[in-house]
């Protein structure tokens, strides 16, 4: 990658530093018994939701079907709404099987499980304290009195104004990059067509099969794409870097050059999965 790298695609995830944090002016001094009260208060409001999502009766879901729908811009136009921009919603068989099915096991679900729920709760935290611990800048971090306290939700002003600093010029940061790999795209003359078979984001690789042609094949459920197969003619494979297969792909630099095409890919994992392959032509196809 050129363009949509490993350090940006970390910069991109370090604009909302601030974001869910309050201000609390005991955060500036290690409190034990501050932190047992923020953490009682934070998990009772967790278990309660919590609470609430697990007691929700799915018949809910059966009120759509056989409503009356209007189309959104006359809905909003102030006009007069004629039959024409109505329509009955029949939810499809499936669907409905579906929802019936969650009924049935809300019917005899067991008595929601606290301890479990509480259990479940202390492990995102304990995970939130590590992460924390790992991403934040260090220069940030060490003036983190508590990175508990932290992780519930809690900091000084001053942290909290770091953190506003941080995020907009991380934000500035991924935005200039971005232009400037939008730039440098519209100028590859490739055609749209190629260009729009090139878009599997958030599709999982299922298999990579290297051969004549480089096969890749793709779980798509996640992405935005009904393609689920993508052939690279002739490959010359530059890069192959983690473990591609199992990922999910992220994002796609491709470029025009002599013979076809140079295609580079960013995939989701830890670390980060890369692949850069040189080919004289693209074909996508919707795989049965």
């Amino acid at each position: 990658m050129k363009y949509l790298t490993k350090e940006w695609y970390d910069t991109c995830q370090q604009t909302g530093l601030h974001f869910g944090l309050r201000v609390h002016k005991g955060a500036g001094a290690l409190d034990e018994a501050l932190f047992q009260r923020l953490y009682k208060r934070k998990e009772k409001e967790h278990v309660k939701q919590e609470r609430e999502i697990y007691d929700t009766d799915p018949r809910f879901m059966l009120e759509s079907d056989g409503q009356v729908m209007t189309r959104a811009d006359k809905a909003f136009s102030g006009e007069e709404i004629t039959a024409e921009d109505q329509m009955v919603y029949h939810m499809p068989p499936e669907e409905r099987a579906h929802i019936e099915k969650l009924i049935a096991e809300y019917d005899v679900r067991p008595a929601f499980d606290v301890k479990q729920c509480k259990d479940k709760y202390k492990e995102a935290i304990e995970w939130n304290y590590q992460y924390h611990a790992e991403k934040l800048p260090a220069d940030i971090l060490n003036q983190i009195a508590d990175i508990r306290v932290f992780a519930l939700g809690y900091c000084t002003s001053e942290v909290m104004q770091q953190l506003k600093k941080k995020s907009a010029e991380n934000t500035q940061e991924m935005e200039r990059i971005g232009q400037e790999y939008r730039e440098v795209m519209v100028n590859q003359n490739i055609a749209d067509d190629v260009r729009n078979q090139v878009q599997f984001h958030d599709c999982q690789v299922k298999e990579l099969l290297p051969s004549e042609n480089l096969v890749i094949r793709f779980d798509n459920r996640g992405g935005f794409t009904e393609m689920n197969k993508l052939t690279l003619i002739a490959p010359e494979i530059l890069k192959q870097e983690g473990e591609v297969v199992g990922s999910h792909w992220l994002y796609q630099e491709l470029y025009r050059i002599d013979n076809g095409y140079e295609l580079h890919v960013l995939l989701d994992g830890e670390p980060m999965p890369e692949l850069i392959v040189r080919c004289t032509d693209i074909v996508a196809e919707i795989l049965e």
